[in-house]
């Protein structure tokens, strides 16, 4: 419950103490030569602007924070710009600059409609999508493992499946905590949608009108449809990768002797951490799209990319082999738990799992 207000100061914090010492109002010349671009900035709480078509930078430097010279036009020569200054100018200066020379990014959609986009807020989504998706796996796949081990350790299982088939006991506890995994998302998502609301209100007026195009630009993003794929593609991975936990934690005896068999998966989600976050500048690219049809690396890079708008076909061919996979991966993992549940005082090998695997019956 405190961790969405965790991120959100972490987030905030820093912004705000930037703020902290820069409270005075600078004077930016805007000299625009062309006479083309009289609007293109406007005042806020830090920034002043003053239009004027002729003039020198030398003039009366000291006075002034910052020039801004526009010599050409900019659409025939984008480089037809500089920023003159005597002393280092601020990153935020930098930044509200660039945000208003922006070409503006419009995306058609299949049936000829058109929207704005941004690249910069599709890697942000993708990617924060892909972090949590990533955190879950690793996060509620290792607690089954726990759980697996931790039952066999004390015994308690032999107890148990008296009652239930080894199956079901281990569908009925990858099932249990990935739903649990489930509402702690949608605790996370409904509390941060709150909290971000009631920040985004008590925000000044000026910097509301600073981030009024980004503003824009996110309500042009269908989240109903990130959100719905994210929990397919969640649970998907969640099932493949806690399958393989629950197989590892029955057929070991404690907890230390996990490792050999942890390590695989552990590389393996790692890697498709870093080919999510390579592949948000390339979402097209080679990497991204083989990463997001292996099932292994799919719930991880495939959030990447759906938010740029990606052909709907890849998505449903990329679920499906995930589906595939997963259930492929909890009949073999369902073959090693009937078996290694009951197994105790011999250390286990890969040969042997996969002599469980074969074991009829």
């Amino acid at each position: 419950l405190l961790m969405p207000f965790l991120f959100v100061a972490l987030m905030s914090f820093p912004h705000w103490m930037s703020k902290i010492n820069d409270t005075e109002t600078h004077d930016i010349i805007v000299l625009d030569y062309t006479g083309s671009y009289k609007n293109l900035f406007t005042d806020t709480s830090q920034y002043r602007f003053y239009y004027r078509m002729t003039g020198d930078p030398a003039d009366n430097a000291e006075k002034v924070y910052a020039y801004i010279i526009i010599s050409e036009n900019l659409r025939q020569n984008p480089q037809a710009i500089a920023i003159y200054s005597e002393k280092q100018i601020s990153q935020n200066f930098k930044e509200y600059i660039q945000v208003k020379l922006d070409i503006p990014e419009i995306r058609f959609g299949e049936d000829g409609t058109k929207s704005r986009s941004s690249a910069e807020i599709s890697s942000v989504i993708g990617i924060a999508s892909t972090f949590i998706i990533y955190m879950f796996l690793l996060l509620y796949g290792v607690q089954v493992m726990q759980s697996v081990t931790q039952e066999k350790s004390n015994r308690i299982v032999e107890v148990m499946i008296s009652s239930v088939k080894p199956f079901e006991l281990m569908m009925g506890k990858i099932t249990a905590i990935g739903l649990a995994g489930l509402t702690q998302f949608a605790i996370w998502l409904i509390l941060s949608v709150i909290i971000l609301f009631s920040t985004t209100s008590q925000l000044s007026i000026g910097a509301a009108t600073d981030n009024i195009e980004s503003l824009n630009q996110m309500q042009s993003y269908p989240f109903a449809e990130l959100l719905i794929w994210f929990t397919l593609f969640f649970s998907g991975g969640y099932m493949l990768y806690a399958s393989l936990f629950a197989a590892i934690g029955s057929a070991v005896d404690n907890e230390a002797d996990t490792q050999q068999f942890m390590t695989p998966i552990t590389i393996i989600i790692l890697f498709a951490l870093y080919a999510g976050i390579y592949s948000a500048q390339n979402p097209e690219g080679p990497l991204a799209f083989w990463c997001s049809m292996i099932p292994f690396t799919s719930p991880i890079v495939m959030m990447v990319r759906i938010p740029f708008g990606i052909p709907l076909w890849e998505i449903i061919v990329s679920f499906l082999i995930l589906g595939i996979s997963a259930l492929c991966s909890i009949w073999i993992s369902g073959r090693i738990y009937r078996i290694g549940i009951l197994m105790y005082g011999k250390k286990t090998s890969y040969t042997e799992i996969i002599k469980w695997i074969k074991y009829k019956g």
